[in-house]
């Protein structure tokens, strides 16, 4: 699960009415984030603030330092999050009070991140030739979303995991599961994803996450994992 920590804060002060001019009608928010547990910058990654009032979505990437900064307009509430891949999980928000007409914010927002991002996902949509280890069209979308986020954190490598049900003989599902595992390395590799970012493993039935018992949690058994190396 994931895990964030904020810290925010911001200031406003009414100024004398010859400098309305000057007025501006949106927030300053500078900030950082760090890895939780690590306690150190994480760069590359992708903040949002999205709108209560509409569907505007305000987009930031931190620096190699961990920094941001972007402007908010004033008045409006808004939820952040941390764009892992394909994570939609709402972290928390940010209020930023409405103007009056001779005031001004006397300081930015700040908004200190610490965040404990997700080791392991699973690829939902990758989906192989039956008994084989060939890749179905269908699956390049998502794939294409790991090429995507790879490419967002540059320094990250990864473990391609193949998971089978327990239909099968234990070396036969190791085997295959290895096999598709270096199908979808092989795929990354040819989007320009560094081969030395990667690695694959096959790992059979060892490691269900349902009950193999019922098709339903055979279904679930049968994937294909991504592990973030430390």
């Amino acid at each position: 699960m994931q895990k964030i920590f904020l810290l925010i804060s911001a200031f406003v002060i009414t100024l004398p009415i010859f400098a309305q001019s000057t007025l501006r009608k949106d927030a300053k928010v500078e900030g950082s984030i760090i890895d939780m547990r690590k306690r150190t910058p994480l760069n590359n990654e992708l903040i949002v603030f999205k709108s209560s009032k509409n569907t505007n979505e305000y987009q930031v990437i931190s620096d190699e330092n961990g920094k941001f900064t972007t402007n908010l307009p004033s008045g409006d509430k808004y939820e952040i999050f941390i764009l892992g891949f394909k994570d939609s999980t709402s972290y928390n928000f940010i209020d930023v009070p409405a103007l009056g007409k001779n005031e001004t914010y006397k300081k930015p927002f700040t908004v200190n991140i610490e965040y404990d991002a997700p080791k392991t996902f699973v690829l939902d949509n990758v989906e192989f030739d039956y008994k084989k280890a060939d890749l179905r069209p269908d699956s390049y979308k998502a794939l294409d979303e790991l090429v995507e986020y790879l490419n967002r954190r540059p320094t990250d490598k990864i473990e391609i995991g193949g998971h089978t049900d327990n239909i099968g003989g234990d070396a036969y599902n190791k085997k295959l599961s290895e096999a598709r595992a270096k199908s979808v390395v092989d795929y990354l590799i040819s989007k320009g994803i560094d081969a030395a970012r990667l690695t694959y493993k096959g790992y059979g039935a060892d490691e269900p996450v349902e009950d193999n018992s019922t098709e339903a949690g055979r279904q679930k058994n049968r994937r294909t994992e991504v592990k973030v190396l430390d």
